[in-house]
């Protein structure tokens, strides 16, 4: 990851400067370039487009937007850009931002959010982990196909690792899934596969 530039943004200074742009984000003021890569671009496609064939197999009153900002309320100078998120068409009436802009500030307006992770996979297994736990997102994927991530996160020897984070009394209890492992979703029941099924060949 690189910090491209040294300029402490404001929220609104973000969002005219960069809201259109999915390679940033803004945390805590800092710009945030998530050098996103064809392989890892090919991953979050993927789990989207398998997520959204069974959000219209079952039914559900949910999307998946090509592209969604979210506005921790309590984080005045962050946006942040998850490579997938699922959103309750319901909850959407009470989104101050949305008619606007593809902002969301409510968590209870989000199903589930997916991380692939990439170079800057600290804030995906740390501050990313807080900031959902924190807006009451029930599920956090982190998907980790290049095996980045900290040994105290993956493990030793790293390896390609899926995440499930689960929000239980307002923490998520983590569940870990390598290659071969079948994953299964309780918020999309209908949905298992492996991180085989996903992984950019």
């Amino acid at each position: 990851m690189t910090y491209t530039s040294p300029k402490v943004l404001t929220f609104e200074e973000f969002i005219v400067q960069y809201g259109d742009n999915t390679r940033y984000e803004l945390i805590d003021g800092e710009l945030r370039d998530m050098e996103p890569t064809g392989p890892h671009e090919a991953v979050a496609g993927t789990i989207a487009g398998r997520i959204y064939v069974e959000i219209f197999n079952s039914n559900f009153n949910w999307l998946v937007p090509k592209n969604c900002l979210i506005k921790p309320p309590a984080a005045e100078a962050t946006a942040l850009r998850p490579d997938v998120i699922v959103l309750d068409k319901a909850e959407l009436s009470k989104e101050p931002l949305w008619q606007k802009e593809p902002i969301i500030c409510n968590g209870s307006t989000i199903k589930l959010v997916v991380e692939v992770v990439s170079t800057n996979w600290q804030d995906d297994y740390a501050r990313k982990v807080e900031e959902y736990a924190f807006l009451n997102i029930p599920k956090y994927w982190i998907v980790d196909f290049r095996g980045l991530g900290g040994l105290q996160f993956i493990g030793n020897p790293k390896q390609p690792t899926f995440t499930v984070c689960q929000l239980v009394n307002s923490v998520y209890q983590q569940q870990q899934y390598r290659l071969g492992d079948t994953i299964y979703s309780y918020i999309l029941p209908n949905l298992k596969f492996q991180l085989d099924d996903i992984m950019y060949k």
